[in-house]
């Protein structure tokens, strides 16, 4: 291997903020409410968050420290501080209980905690039990930051160092913490720059989504580590996303499918404003929009500003569809991301053909690097250097991907193979059905029986005609794809990152038999 030129400079997020700041000093970086920073006043308080944890609580490079707070402006400041100074930030949603908190802080072996007022009587108790300092944002914060020198700290991390480390939520066993290295989040921002055409010196994000998640954090810092702007929202709240839309040019949101449905239950004449400003992209993920709201978020917002993208916490984005696409290619995740090879594979490891199911294994410079302690299970994840969320997919003769399922998801009910998002796809297409959840559950005649539970959709009455769905399934689907049984409930679980939690419900339906 060639040695590293002296000239090197590492990819970390916290340098792009000390470009930024040389450039632009006066620009205002973040905005949340009435509070803003300046790049300037970013960057000096970037300094003192690393300065403090080094230099006040004793920490050194390489050390995990959790943040533990719902959306605020702190939040970018803490993780790009945290991380400039080589520490590791690890994400922890503020509504965790304390074992899952617990939980999290002895795998990542956490050195402390910085939490908001909301979570802080669960996490104290969690780092008494610990034995790990804790960080109050609401009480004690500014003269933290203020004992803490305001230069830069004197460590360099190197770019495969973690940057973050986010916890999977559980779907497939117990959470694993995926370490998100300095390179890849960086390399991903520079892409979604190219790919989405809307991360900039000349751009202004608005953040929705959660930022103790994945996707929410790194479409936030892709605005910061550009030289852009960003407003950030402290939660989901529809008539707060229309005031954001409306008081700046925003030109970039990042959003998933409950978003829009909130959105859209204020009417479709006020979310028609959003198309009418500056914006540039809206991407989507976490869970697939249905082909109808699809074809009314281009109808009332407008067909140039739509991505969905598919990826994970491990792999980062990996596919991307593109608005001309949306509603050419239906039920389409689209192409592979810049920089991003895809394979599809058999049970025997060779490549399908186009129309053929295989497990979907991608490879790119935005992979993690492992999961936390678990050499093991990183091992069983990246082979060769491809890694597999589990889902499967076929290719059509132009190259675009389509979702399957999820490997683990299949129903073999009587002996034949069903993928849940078939069923819901069609379930969803229903007038009276807004969203669908299926799954299998034991049963002794049939192996597993095939269950659906529904949300209805706004304006269709209070009861749902169980016979007239299954019918409009019978004329779209085998028959032994049609649901056994079809509940209707308020909403579906889901985690903090938008994606059904198809568990709960199978849970919840074994457990009423």
């Amino acid at each position: 291997m060639a040695a590293i030129p002296a000239t090197f400079v590492p990819l970390t997020v916290a340098d792009g903020v000390r470009v930024s700041a040389g450039r632009t000093p006066g620009k205002v970086a973040l905005r949340e409410g009435e509070r803003t920073l300046t790049y300037a006043a970013l960057r000096s308080r970037v300094h003192r968050v690393g300065n403090a944890a080094l230099a006040g609580l004793g920490l050194t490079s390489g050390d995990h420290v959790a943040v533990v707070a719902g959306n605020r402006l702190e939040y970018v400041e803490l993780v790009v501080g945290l991380a400039g100074a080589g520490l590791a930030v690890v994400t922890i949603s503020p509504a965790s209980s304390a074992a899952e908190m617990s939980y999290i802080v002895a795998d990542s072996k956490v050195r402390a905690l910085v939490v908001d007022r909301a979570c802080e009587e669960v996490a104290r108790s969690v780092a008494d039990a610990a034995g790990i300092p804790v960080v109050l944002l609401d009480d004690g914060y500014e003269d933290w930051l203020g004992a803490a020198r305001d230069s830069h700290p004197g460590v360099v991390p190197d770019e495969w160092d973690a940057m973050v480390v986010h916890y999977t939520s559980g779907t497939t066993g117990e959470p694993k913490g995926v370490l998100c290295p300095h390179r890849s989040r960086t390399l991903n921002y520079l892409a979604m720059a190219a790919e989405y055409g809307a991360y900039g010196p000349r751009d202004h994000g608005l953040t929705i989504a959660p930022m103790y998640h994945g996707a929410g954090l790194s479409f936030t810092l892709a605005n910061v580590f550009l030289g852009g702007s960003a407003t950030i929202l402290p939660r989901f709240d529809p008539e707060a996303v229309l005031a954001g839309f409306a008081a700046e040019p925003i030109t970039n949101a990042f959003m998933v499918p409950t978003h829009f449905h909130g959105l859209f239950g204020l009417g479709d004449e006020r979310v028609a404003a959003i198309g009418h400003g500056a914006l540039k992209t809206i991407v989507s993920n976490a869970a697939p929009l249905s082909q109808a709201m699809k074809e009314r978020i281009v109808d009332v917002i407008g067909d140039g500003y739509l991505f969905e993208c598919y990826g994970s916490t491990e792999a980062g984005v990996v596919s991307n569809l593109a608005p001309a696409d949306q509603l050419r290619k239906e039920r389409s995740v689209g192409l592979p991301f810049p920089a991003t090879e895809v394979r599809l594979l058999d049970e025997e490891g060779h490549e399908v053909g186009v129309g053929d199911v295989g497990e979907l294994f991608s490879r790119s410079p935005y992979l993690f690097t492992g999961y936390q302690g678990r050499e093991a299970a990183t091992a069983a994840a990246l082979r060769d250097g491809w890694f597999s969320a589990g889902d499967l997919a076929v290719r059509d003769d132009e190259g675009y991907l389509y979702l399957v399922d999820r490997k683990g998801d299949k129903i073999i009910t009587g002996g034949l193979n069903v993928y849940p998002r078939e069923v819901e796809e069609v379930l969803a297409r229903h007038p009276a059905v807004d969203e669908a959840s299926v799954f299998g559950v034991a049963d002794e005649r049939w192996g597993e029986a095939i269950r659906a539970s529904v949300t209805l959709a706004p304006g269709a009455s209070g009861r749902l005609d169980v016979e007239e769905v299954l019918a409009f399934c019978r004329e779209q689907l085998a028959g032994y794809k049609v649901p056994k049984h079809v509940e209707v409930v308020e909403a579906l679980p889901r985690n903090a990152g938008g994606k059904v939690l198809r568990r709960v419900l199978r849970d919840r339906a074994e457990a009423g038999r």
